[in-house]
């Protein structure tokens, strides 16, 4: 198995679009810091590589999230893709190249080591999952997961509903 962090976006949608995926096998949803106490929220996901590519975490996870957008609340949700060793920064790096073509604007999505992990209290780990009728879910979270079907949806394992 094979862990990856991914921030972008709110911690919960992330967490959902992770755990929908073939191959996934964890998603830990909490806060990522890269230097000091600069914590910014994020997932860990450790996935199987026989079953889904590192490419096409990293493809969904820019789709999934405003990639190319330098908004205010960057500080919390910061666009990253946090790597445990230079190799993994190396896949990191050449598949943001790659996929710079699928979109008109710079993706702002930073390969960042992975420094310090907190994870979330307990009741709001697999928050989608555990209950997707509640508003959050169904205004954030579900549009996110509209999108994971529509573009990905060859990867998708389990989704509660479809578009």
């Amino acid at each position: 198995m094979i862990k990856i962090g991914f921030g972008g976006s709110c911690h919960w949608c992330t967490e959902a679009v992770f755990q929908s995926l073939h191959g996934v096998k964890e998603v830990l949803q909490g806060w990522v810091a890269t230097h000091g106490d600069d914590f910014s929220e994020a997932v860990i996901v450790e996935f199987d590589e026989n079953e889904i590519a590192f490419y096409d975490l990293v493809a969904v996870h820019l789709a999934t999230h405003s990639c190319t957008s330098a908004h205010s609340m960057r500080r919390k949700y910061r666009s990253a893709v946090y790597v445990y060793n230079d190799e993994q920064a190396g896949y990191a790096q050449k598949a943001i190249g790659q996929l710079q073509a699928e979109y008109p604007e710079p993706i702002i999505t930073q390969v960042l080591p992975m420094k310090e992990f907190k994870l979330n209290q307990p009741e709001y780990l697999n928050y989608y999952y555990s209950d997707p009728q509640k508003p959050f879910c169904e205004n954030v979270v579900r549009p996110k997961l509209k999108i994971l079907l529509e573009r990905f949806g060859r990867m998708v394992n389990y989704i509660p509903f479809r578009a």
